[in-house]
């Protein structure tokens, strides 16, 4: 039997046309994810970034680490970060603050923002009075946090109230970065890998283990020597480890 036009028609239609990039497939965001795009965004469209960089000869530190171990736990890089940057803004409240109508509040309190890479993004559970707790407390608190936030439990309160905040890409291989200020903060401090190279050490060169930081400011509330400072202070705390017992 004959087929009809219709049905030919119908069998040798092609597919639609896929275009330039290939077939697409949209992947809507969660909540978190949305917010933490809207927020981003906010801090890029309002917040006018400054960027400063500087290095930090670890060889010492690292050397002592095993020393500054908490029970069974060994302090990682980030939490040697978070320790010294939080001594660092006792002396610098500027970097601990946030700007608002046409002038600044300084927190009486440090509280450190360590992100977390997640699968649904960033997140940022906070370290609350950094400057306060011992080395220990900090490795726990933060092992703790980081699990929770990667499973899923994390709540708001656990990410809430940070006054500065801390990234690390360190740890996935990456040596420099310019993170975004969080709204509602001055500054944030992005954490390289450590990498072994040339260091010079009383006019001879040695190898070293160094490692980059990079602090993202809020222009309005940190001009450049404001935040030189602060970032010279966290690099002498790095490579002074008896500052950290």
């Amino acid at each position: 039997m004959p087929l009809s036009s219709t049905t030919m028609s119908e069998e040798v239609k092609a597919p639609p046309a896929a275009g330039n990039k290939g077939e697409s497939e949209f992947v809507e965001y969660t909540r978190a994810r949305q917010s933490m795009s809207r927020r981003i965004a906010e801090s890029k469209a309002t917040i006018p970034h400054i960027y400063l960089q500087v290095e930090a000869d670890l060889t010492a530190l690292l050397g002592r680490r095993e020393k500054l171990r908490g029970g069974d736990e060994v302090p990682t890089v980030n939490d040697l970060v978070i320790k010294t940057a939080a001594l660092a803004l006792r002396n610098h409240p500027r970097v601990n603050s946030t700007y608002r109508d046409g002038g600044i509040e300084l927190h009486s309190r440090i509280n450190v923002g360590v992100a977390v890479d997640t699968e649904d993004g960033s997140l940022t559970p906070v370290v609350t009075d950094a400057d306060r707790k011992p080395l220990e407390e900090i490795t726990s608190e933060v092992r703790n946090l980081s699990a929770r936030a990667r499973s899923g439990e994390i709540t708001p309160p656990e990410q809430a109230g940070a006054t500065f905040a801390i990234s690390n890409l360190g740890m996935l291989g990456i040596t420099s970065s310019e993170p975004v200020v969080n709204p509602g903060q001055a500054a944030k401090l992005a954490v390289g890998a450590v990498t072994s190279r040339p260091v010079a050490r009383g006019g001879e060169v040695a190898v070293g283990e160094v490692m980059t930081l990079d602090l993202s400011c809020d222009h309005r509330v940190l001009h450049g020597g404001e935040a030189a400072r602060f970032l010279n202070e966290v690099k002498a705390n790095l490579e002074d480890p008896g500052l950290l017992g």
